[in-house]
């Protein structure tokens, strides 16, 4: 062996290419992985403790480690195969010299994640309030019952996953004061969901070293909590609509803005846009980068509210990508409602990147006055997506969307609602060489599909289809005919004069 192998830096290197494929495309790769690593423990007493810290460092399920029982293993892994749930029913629990075996690589796991409490009456012998996993640093926990999490409350947790709010939440953040990363998937709300979310609210004021959290909705006296954390960067509040269970709210009477100072993606999925004008009214944000909104509108009040709060949240000069989706607006989910006038409330986002408007019953207003504004204020634009109702006239002409193109040179992919009725526009238009991913979509029928085509052609080079329209589908696509076409013979021509 070679002696720059005994050297721990290097073989940490080797370790480290070996396990590039830890997150791989397939099974397959995992389990050559796997083997690899388990063939460089094997190697020699040198490569033995590393290999095994990396083989055992994530373990998806507890099997693997009621697997080195050697009364379990052949009904774990039976005939070869993958072990199923019904394994454990009336096997006797492990026994001390058993439960030693269990916890033999328990010290090495780094990240755990928990589905399944079918073989815990097998842990009995396993004090309940004991910690037997002391270097576990991610837990996965998507249980509803907190028997036995006690096991896995080590003291160098950063990252938590949990499937339900309990009072087991409180031991958590209690025992946990390194936590990092708390994410909280509440999946069913009912009758108790109030005291639920006071719940949560009363634990995550218990955290200090929050980085990024992601709950369902939480209180005003949690909010001017989180604002005080310094590392606190990503904050993503979701809920579930169910019928019966009133919308959560905050209390109005907040006498000065929080502000977030060091959070820079804000992530608000909730239906109550009351709560969602709330925190942003009483918010400032002045790191933000990423925003994303799911909600509810309930009239067109309510959507000048939302607007204008957002446009005051004190993230102009930094938001680089906002995602906007109205689920419903209007009084009833389905009823046609008049025009969101958006665009307007976001030109002062002067740095915006990446923007994504989605309206699901009614529509974004957009002309070529107004999307010109748009281009003007947004020189750094990339993306831009506006999708809504089709059951409206669209005032984007060719004519209009090119002028307003010149503005934004960085500009790749773009889905509008388009009139084509200017399809005359001639060969001279200065082309947009960035575009590449066009979704156009049109109210009326096209006229000439080889005009639209040729204009698409002439002034977006780098566009070789139009995609996800809706409307008049055969239409659009003979243009991607045309389109393909027109390509066809530019490349045609190219070629003789590109070999002279």
């Amino acid at each position: 062996m070679h002696q720059a192998l005994l050297i721990p830096e290097v073989f940490l290197e080797i370790i480290a290419h070996v396990n590039q494929t830890q997150n791989p495309s397939s099974t397959a790769e995992k389990a050559l992985a796997r083997k690899s690593i388990a063939a460089l423990a094997t190697t020699c007493k040198t490569f033995h403790e590393p290999a095994m810290d990396l083989l055992w460092s994530k373990v998806d399920q507890l099997e693997p480690l009621l697997g080195c029982v050697t009364r379990l293993h052949p009904l774990i892994y039976h005939s070869g195969s993958r072990w199923h749930n019904t394994w454990s029913k009336g096997i006797e629990p492990l026994s001390t010299y058993e439960a030693r075996q269990f916890l033999r690589h328990s010290s090495r796991i780094r990240s755990l994640n928990v589905q399944s409490d079918h073989f815990f009456h097998l842990l009995s012998v396993i004090p309940a309030g004991e910690c037997v996993f002391s270097g576990l640093r991610s837990l996965t926990w998507k249980l509803s019952t907190g028997k036995y999490l006690n096991l896995f409350l080590s003291r160098t947790l950063h990252r938590c996953s949990l499937f339900t709010i309990n009072q087991d939440l409180k031991n958590i953040v209690t025992r946990c004061a390194a936590l990092e990363d708390l994410s909280i998937k509440k999946l069913n709300f009912d009758a108790s969901t109030a005291d639920e979310l006071s719940l949560l609210s009363d634990s995550v004021r218990v955290c200090k070293r929050l980085v990024t959290l992601s709950c369902p909705p939480l209180d005003w006296v949690a909010w001017e909590h989180l604002s005080s954390l310094p590392d606190l960067f990503k904050l993503g509040v979701r809920d579930v609509q169910i019928r019966g269970v009133p919308p959560w709210t905050l209390e109005r009477d907040i006498a000065s803005p929080t502000q977030f100072l060091n959070v820079t993606v804000l992530s608000l999925q909730v239906h109550s846009a009351a709560y969602i004008i709330t925190v942003m009214q009483h918010s400032q944000f002045p790191s933000l980068t990423e925003l994303k909104i799911e909600t509810d509108l309930l009239s067109s009040e309510e959507a000048e509210q939302f607007f204008c709060a957002l446009s005051n949240c004190k993230a102009c000069q930094t938001l680089q990508q906002l995602e906007i989706t109205i689920i419903s607006f209007g009084p009833r989910s389905g009823q046609q409602a008049g025009p969101l006038a958006a665009i307007p409330h976001l030109l002062c986002f002067t740095q915006l990147r990446t923007l994504r408007l989605v309206c699901r019953f009614s529509y974004i207003y957009l002309d070529n006055d107004l999307l010109l504004a748009a281009m003007s204020n947004w020189p750094h634009l990339c993306a831009l997506e506006i999708e809504g109702s089709c059951l409206h006239p669209s005032t984007v002409t060719f004519c209009g969307l090119f002028t307003a193109l010149r503005l934004c040179p960085h500009l790749h992919t773009l889905r509008v609602l388009i009139d084509p009725a200017d399809a005359k526009i001639g060969p001279n238009k200065k082309q947009h060489t960035s575009l590449k991913t066009v979704d156009f979509d049109t109210l009326s029928p096209i006229a000439n599909t080889a005009d639209v085509a040729r204009i698409i052609f002439n002034a977006l080079p780098c566009v070789d289809q139009v995609n996800r329209f809706t409307m008049h589908t055969k239409e659009w696509d003979e243009v991607n005919r045309h389109l393909k076409s027109l390509k066809a013979g530019a490349l045609h021509v190219a070629g003789p004069a590109s070999s002279l």
